[in-house]
């Protein structure tokens, strides 16, 4: 794919969605970072009704930490993994009390140096807490980048190095965010939405369905 037509794709996305932004429910650096660490093999909408519950009881390192990994369980026992991810987040709190004086830090060392936050979940934050280009390559962003064309690769380092090198400038700061939203609802594993597609006429995908 040529870089025009990049840019192309990127100008429609924006036109039709100026600011967007992550669907998981937050207030907070600290609460986003909760909410993404909880979103591993879990859907936002799952990870919001959870936060719902913990969050007007709990919303910093301390007040997790008050609440023990059996406490926080009760919150968190409806989200997959909730037992690994409760011990993590524990962890993660402690930490942040320890070292970072309770603030989340805005380094990617510092941030994969946390239990349960992998490389996926601090480009998450990077890019949507701090506002730094980093590109959070999940499925959705891995199968719109390999189908499209936009940034193909073999594996999801490869597709965010590429991402980062070919998407036009002036859209990297939101293109994760547009690159999700593509994936979750118009351009779906099984059934991609070709005829409603924004983008339909610039995609190089092959087998477009027509209904």
């Amino acid at each position: 794919m040529n870089r025009a037509k990049r840019e192309q794709i990127f100008r429609r996305w924006r036109d039709l969605n100026p600011a967007p932004k992550t669907e998981l429910n937050y207030s907070s650096s600290f609460e986003l970072l909760v909410a993404v660490l909880l979103s591993a093999q879990a859907t936002d909408v799952g990870v919001n009704k959870a936060t719902a519950r913990l969050f007007p009881v709990a919303n910093t390192p301390q007040a997790i930490l008050a609440l023990g990994v059996e406490g926080l369980k009760e919150y968190i026992k409806t989200i997959g993994l909730f037992n690994s991810k409760a011990e993590n987040l524990i962890k993660t709190c402690r930490i942040l009390l320890e070292q970072h004086n309770s603030e989340v830090p805005d380094s990617r060392e510092a941030l994969e140096a946390l239990p349960g936050v992998g490389r996926k979940t601090a480009n998450v934050v990077l890019n949507t807490a701090f506002r730094q280009l980093a590109m959070a390559v999940d499925t959705h962003i891995f199968r719109v980048s390999n189908r499209t064309g936009i940034a193909p690769g073999k594996n999801v380092l490869e597709v965010e190095k590429r991402l980062l090198r070919l998407v036009p400038e002036e859209f990297l700061l939101d293109a994760h965010h547009w690159l999700i939203l593509h994936g979750r609802y118009v351009c779906k594993a099984r059934t991609p939405q070709c005829t409603a597609c924004p983008i339909e006429d610039l995609c190089e995908y092959r087998n477009k369905r027509s209904n």
